[in-house]
């Protein structure tokens, strides 16, 4: 008997659940209704998840009317403040009601950029993506191997992300050559659209002798355009730099660098997102040498969260040690998914 109450018990708390979770309601603009669970809406596009489908539907954002929602959300306005607040109706198309700050303002649509569902587990604040290609040819046995792979975990204020790139390429009568590139970057989100950031990164070149490149950054930077289409901002401060180079000598060297990044994030159009970012690195202890990094990623978004990316990864460093390149750059183009 105890154990069939309690079956009773959890199958009454699943449907609960479930009534609460499917309770999200969105109205588009030509008047269609949704009602389900909101996922998230990032880069212009709101994921919800509906007891009818199987696999979330995919919204353009600026396509909604109105929104409603009792589940708690991660919110982020235009102007760079953050809430955690639920959705309420604020009785006009274009406006949504935050219901938790203060005592409920309302805001347009237009102007909330980022929302994500506030869950305790680890997994509903995750984002990763993978994707891998692969070259083979007759022609001297030439085996390539290119990986390209991101995660992010976002928190109320702050949020943590990385990624990995990789490129190996072996053929016969020559040595092996690889390129790893990969960077640990923290955020931390302020008012007025403001951020502080530490960034750890690392390169391993043969291209430029480089066995290792460690680079440390900290820095402080503002969005200058942050909307439903695109962000671009900018980040200036200072990095630690520590090196090993590959030569004749084994030469290492240590300096210390300022800096200041340019990054353009824009989405939306059509199925293509595009990423791109560029770092200068005038050295401040060795006086005359200057190093710059740029990167470019073009997304085309496939059907069940598949994707093809398009790459360029380039760097820059007018005083290389003896025999090396001064610049590298890497086109990769590899096919993904993304959780």
């Amino acid at each position: 008997m105890t154990l069939l109450k309690s079956a009773f018990m959890l199958l009454i708390m699943f449907v609960i659940h479930n009534t609460y979770a499917q309770n999200d309601t969105l109205v588009l603009k030509n008047n269609n209704r949704i009602i389900g669970e909101i996922k998230s809406m990032q880069n212009g596009v709101l994921g919800i998840e509906t007891d009818y489908s199987d696999s979330d539907f995919k919204i353009t954002w600026l396509e909604v009317a109105e929104i409603s929602g009792n589940q708690m959300f991660l919110v982020t306005l235009k102007n760079g403040n953050r809430h955690n607040t639920s959705f309420g109706s604020a009785g006009a198309k274009g406006k949504v009601k935050l219901n938790d700050i203060g005592g409920g303002i309302i805001v347009n649509i237009s102007d909330i950029v980022f929302i994500k569902s506030i869950k305790s587990n680890f997994m509903s604040r995750l984002d990763a993506s993978l994707s891998v290609g692969f070259n083979l040819t007759k022609s001297n046995n030439l085996r390539q191997l290119n990986v390209r792979s991101t995660f992010g975990y976002t928190a109320n204020y702050w949020q943590l992300s990385g990624s990995y790139n990789s490129v190996r390429s072996k053929q016969d009568g020559s040595n092996e050559i690889h390129r790893t590139d990969a960077n640990i970057r923290f955020t931390y989100y302020l008012k007025n659209d403001m951020i502080a950031l530490f960034n750890s990164e690392y390169l391993a070149n043969d291209e430029q002798k480089i066995e290792y490149r460690f680079n440390n950054r900290v820095g402080f930077g503002s969005y200058f355009i942050h909307t439903n289409y695109m962000y671009f901002g900018a980040v200036a401060g200072l990095a630690l730099n520590n090196e090993r180079f590959n030569d004749d000598l084994n030469t290492t060297r240590n300096s210390l660098e300022a800096f200041g990044s340019l990054e353009l994030n824009l989405f939306d159009v059509k199925d293509f997102d595009l990423l791109t970012n560029i770092i200068a690195y005038p050295s401040i202890t060795e006086g005359s040498r200057f190093r710059l990094d740029y990167k470019l990623d073009l997304k085309y978004d496939l059907p069940y969260d598949f994707f093809v990316k398009f790459g360029v990864t380039y760097n820059f460093d007018n005083r290389p040690v003896q025999d090396a390149s001064k610049d590298d750059y890497v086109l990769q183009a590899t096919f993904g998914w993304e959780l």
